[in-house]
């Protein structure tokens, strides 16, 4: 669901101030009482940060999951094993409804009975819906939304065919959980932390920022060296997820302190949250003025305005996330009244230049 790279202006000059990663199974302490621990994962995006916190008595609250792979779940216990000192997980605490976050909250609950799952509700609600089309055929709704960003015939059968894949990478999920709000304060490592809510990489997106340790676990929503893919999906075909997204970058840069430690689900924890928030705008803004040029020269499908915005060429295995994002980029211009869309009689759109 990650780590999609669109083309973006140079690097950001972030500091990174720990010299070392933990080792799968084992977990190197970032903050008082807050543990970084890593899994692999078996995609571009090899690792996924995930927090385990020390709450004293109470036991432990785990921030994220991983996927249900053998090799996590055996790295799991032996963090129990090394790590627990007898103490139970009593919460699971998920940023957001993707897989590799979520995959293993079923199986951390039923690990330990009693843990209480923590997420917002639009993520869980999400998740569910989504491990309820396994086994489902695809729904019309979805390869008309595929065939109106100009897929091929071929590309449509393979959406069918991996249709309701998104249950085999999440185990069976509780059935009850605790609903994460914006602005909620909860208790992590003896501290207060508040819950910031950021949307566009998905629905409801729950951050946990404490002002005592100045840091902030940021999930997918703020990561040093990729920008998070933002997509419209066949669910919501006339949302617009990439307005959404920037709206959450200046939330967050109008929270953070500049020098915040960002505890993000993927790469290295680093310093500089405002020069990367920028550049993270920046970027999507360099990328809609590209596009919104491209749309003068011509209509274009969504497929073919891929070269505006990626930096590689697209293949099959990322046409659909790929597809979701141009999307994205371009029912923003839309909204912004920078581009207009025509159906033709086959169903398919054309965008241009308004």
């Amino acid at each position: 669901m990650d780590g999609f790279q669109s083309k973006t202006p140079t690097r950001a000059r972030l500091e990174y101030p720990f010299d070392s990663t933990p080792e799968t199974g084992e977990t190197l302490e970032v903050l008082p009482g807050v543990f970084w621990v890593r899994m692999p994962l078996p995609f571009s995006l090899k690792w996924i940060n995930l927090w385990l916190v020390d709450d004293g008595e109470k036991g432990w609250t785990i921030v994220d999951t991983g996927m249900p792979l053998p090799d996590t779940k055996t790295a799991w216990r032996k963090i129990f094993e090394d790590r627990l000192e007898g103490r139970p997980v009593w919460r699971i605490i998920v940023t957001h409804m993707h897989p590799d976050h979520v995959g293993n909250a079923g199986w951390l609950s039923r690990k330990f009975p009693g843990a209480e799952l923590w997420m917002s509700q639009l993520e869980y609600l999400t998740c569910r819906m989504l491990v309820a089309d396994t086994g489902r055929e695809a729904p019309q709704a979805g390869i008309d939304f595929y065939r109106a960003a100009g897929w091929t015939d071929a590309q449509i059968d393979t959406y069918r065919g991996k249709f309701g894949g998104f249950g085999r990478g999440v185990s069976q999920m509780p059935d009850a959980y605790h609903r994460l709000q914006d602005g909620d304060e909860i208790t992590l490592a003896g501290e207060s932390w508040q819950v910031v809510m950021g949307s566009g990489h998905s629905p409801e997106h729950a951050c946990l920022y404490s002002g005592s340790f100045n840091a902030i676990i940021s999930g997918d929503q703020l990561l040093p060296r990729i920008s998070s893919n933002v997509s419209v999906h066949p669910t919501e075909p006339a949302a617009d997820p990439l307005t959404d997204w920037l709206d959450s970058c200046r939330k967050l840069k109008g929270i953070l302190p500049a020098d915040a430690l960002v505890l993000p689900a993927h790469n290295e924890p680093f310093r500089g949250a405002h020069v990367r928030l920028d550049h993270l705008v920046r970027g999507h803004e360099t990328g809609l003025r590209r596009l919104k040029q491209r749309l003068t020269e011509s209509p274009r499908r969504v497929v073919d305005v891929f070269p505006a915005l990626f930096g590689r060429k697209i293949t099959d295995d990322v046409l659909s996330m790929a597809t979701g994002e141009a999307l994205a980029h371009l029912r923003c211009l839309v909204e912004r009244d920078d581009a207009t869309v025509t159906p033709d009689a086959e169903g398919v759109d054309w965008y241009s230049a308004a």
